[in-house]
């Protein structure tokens, strides 16, 4: 933590990315930070417990501060009396049904916990919240309300993971500001819905992808969350599982956020809809896209390779499905032996999966096609590349797509997140400029390998997409739109502050 004394004029509060991880929300982030230069602003980085933490920007002169939370690192805490104890934890028992209920938690009973909290006039920790007796008991008698037919072990370790966070995001110091700007839900989401009930100060927050489905898609791949085999051999209505219980959890952080939010913003329709069936209030919602440099990115002299060239640009993590695009290069390679594939962007996030994509390359023989070039700067290869190709399995609005866009390189992405919006445009678009690539299905190499093959392989179905891309992004996709958006609406909070 640096800077804490200072009051900045926007708390700006990440979860799990900028300034210690690069990638979209990270270098979105950035160009905020640097675009609204004429205001300060104090970073909240939400981390795992055991993060590694360096860097990856060079802080802009406009961050005052920086706060480091770490998720489940509470300290031990002073020593409490058995009965102060006990009436803490029957005190904490109802909130916390509700937080790990099926029914959503209101910003009421977020804010019960934080009074509960504020009462006790001794350092708090995981002594008091976590490992006392009462602790214990509470901890029983929920599982024995909703989950004695799991293992008790694996019970044990969920709810002290999902009421360690709770705390850790409730006891942490508040950076003080006259904005609070989420740029999640999820716990960055809980810190804001905090900042409104202790500070009533304007709060909002940009969602660039849905969190609720992000984390619903880790959870329900998680091989180490048991799932109740009994769900499907009964015609009575099944009992939750142990996936269910950090489902519920992570939608109920999102409902409390969108309760204490002044406005809930994202990129795209398209994710209006699940902010809805999240809880978000129709009132305080609003669509800013993002935007690009057009002149810095147009500029690129991007031109047709003699051989065959693609690339994807990203993260090599599982959400981007990076095997789909290994195995679609390797049905490519059938019709053009001579392809280039790169692969651009971070290898060290998740060094498993990562040796996995390696693994498979030299499985299916491809190494003298696919290359993995680490973080790279995307500018330096965009001009020699013939096609962007995504394979994610959940998107927000990727700005990879608008820079190569303004380049006027096609595409071909999966139907996620604004990717179909950005390739074939909204509904009422006038006039319709034609599609800027293809749209496939998830998981599906070869519906990647056939559409990159009918772009590459027909000039004027190639030049076509070309040019509609690139018009496209410059008409409704430039950075000056959204720089003036966001000044606006800091401009509009800080006269409320």
């Amino acid at each position: 933590m640096r800077g804490f004394g200072q009051k900045a004029d926007v708390c700006l509060i990440l979860e799990g990315t900028y300034p210690y991880v690069t990638g979209g929300v990270s270098g979105w982030a950035h160009g905020l930070i640097k675009e609204q230069s004429h205001l300060s602003f104090h970073l909240c980085a939400i981390v795992p417990k055991d993060a590694e933490l360096e860097l990856k920007y060079d802080l802009p002169s406009n961050v005052i501060g920086l706060t480091t939370v770490r998720l489940n690192d509470l300290p031990k805490g002073g020593n409490v009396n058995p009965a102060l104890a006990h009436r803490v934890h029957r005190s904490l028992r109802g909130p916390l049904a509700a937080l790990t209920s099926e029914r959503p938690m209101e910003l009421d009973e977020l804010k019960q916990v934080m009074d509960i909290l504020g009462s006790i006039h001794t350092p708090l920790g995981s002594e008091l919240l976590l490992d006392r007796e009462e602790a214990w008991s509470q901890l029983v008698d929920l599982y024995e309300a909703g989950f004695e037919d799991h293992s008790f072990l694996d019970y044990f370790w969920s709810y002290r993971a999902i009421a360690g966070g709770l705390y850790s995001v409730l006891l942490a110091p508040l950076p003080q500001a006259d904005i609070y700007h989420a740029m999640s839900t999820g716990y960055a989401g809980l810190m804001g819905a905090r900042a409104k009930v202790e500070t009533g100060k304007p709060v909002f927050v940009t969602e660039h992808g849905i969190y609720t489905n992000e984390r619903r898609i880790e959870v329900t791949s998680a091989d180490w969350l048991e799932a109740t085999s009994s769900k499907a051999l009964t015609i009575d209505k099944p009992r939750r599982d142990l996936r269910d219980l950090w489902i519920d959890s992570i939608n109920n952080f999102s409902h409390v956020c969108y309760q204490a939010c002044d406005s809930i913003i994202t990129l795209f329709q398209g994710n209006q809809r699940p902010q809805l069936e999240d809880g978000a209030d129709p009132a305080k919602m609003q669509v800013i896209p993002n935007g690009v440099d057009i002149k810095r990115y147009g500029a690129l002299s991007h031109r047709r390779q003699a051989s065959p060239t693609i690339a994807l640009i990203g993260r090599v993590v599982p959400i981007k499905d990076i095997k789909t695009f290994i195995r679609a290069c390797g049905l490519l390679r059938q019709s053009a032996p001579e392809l280039k594939a790169y692969i651009i962007g971070p290898t060290d996030e998740n060094l498993e999966y990562y040796q996995e994509c390696v693994n498979l390359v030299q499985l299916l023989g491809l190494n003298d096609n696919i290359i993995f070039t680490g973080q790279a700067k995307v500018e330096e290869y965009l001009p020699t590349i013939d096609l962007l190709v995504l394979t994610s399995i959940s998107e927000a609005q990727p700005l990879v797509m608008l820079e190569a866009g303004a380049a006027g390189i096609p595409m071909v992405a999966t139907d996620v997140g604004a990717c179909r919006e950005i390739i074939e445009g909204i509904a009422d678009e006038d006039p319709a400029l034609g599609p800027g690539g293809v749209i496939t299905p998830l998981a599906s190499p070869a519906s990647t390998a056939d559409a990159i093959y009918t772009l590459l392989s027909d000039n004027e179905v190639y030049d076509a997409a070309s040019k509609a891309i690139r018009t496209r992004i410059a008409t409704y996709y430039n950075e000056a739109i959204q720089q003036q958006a966001y000044r606006n609406l800091y401009a509009q909070y800080l006269r409320r502050a």
